[in-house]
């Protein structure tokens, strides 16, 4: 064989080295990255004047749904006493009373609960904290080469993934170390 034979497989040797290199560069572009905001939320703002509210109001919640059940076993608890003690009349009050104050505790932990978790929501996607956010996801994602970065708890999408893509805990780190906590 000649040099130019030579230099022809040597050329195409190249061609498919280059085009094998090119492959391998265009699958290391497409890299994705998993979020986990709430728990962001959670981490970075637990010390907020907000959220401090919020919890507060959720204790408070909280306590006003223990004294009604409290409430309600105290009148089970007498509803059985005047039964054994054959007061049917009294038995068929506390039943009927017991009966109102329920149906007020499942209306009230209802509403309640949607309240907190809409205000949870609305201060989990506050500007200020989002921009926050949302400027040190870029900077994570732009540093270590991810194309992509998906909210892991609002993309149904999401099958599996690897905990390896999971930048939450590295997104909470830096929030905390730049707001100087």
């Amino acid at each position: 064989m000649g040099i130019g034979g030579y230099r022809l497989k040597r050329g195409i040797a190249l061609f498919f080295s280059l085009g094998m290199l090119g492959s391998l560069q265009a699958q290391q572009l497409t890299r994705f990255a998993v979020v986990d905001l709430t728990k962001v939320y959670a981490s970075f703002f637990r010390n907020s004047r907000p959220v401090r509210e919020l919890e507060e109001r959720s204790a408070k919640v909280q306590a006003d749904i223990d004294r009604m059940t409290a409430e309600i076993q105290e009148l089970k608890s007498a509803q059985l006493n005047a039964e054994q003690s054959g007061d049917r009349e009294r038995a068929l009050r506390l039943d009927s009373e017991i009966s109102r104050k329920s149906d007020y505790l499942r209306e009230y932990y209802q509403v309640k609960t949607t309240e907190l978790n809409d205000e949870r929501k609305r201060l989990s996607s506050s500007d200020a904290f989002l921009e926050q956010v949302y400027g040190e996801i870029r900077y994570i994602a732009e540093s270590e080469g991810y194309s992509m970065v998906l909210n892991l708890k609002e993309n149904t999408g999401i099958l599996w993934y690897s905990p390896a893509v999971d930048i939450t805990n590295k997104l909470i780190a830096n929030l905390l170390s730049k707001a100087g906590r």
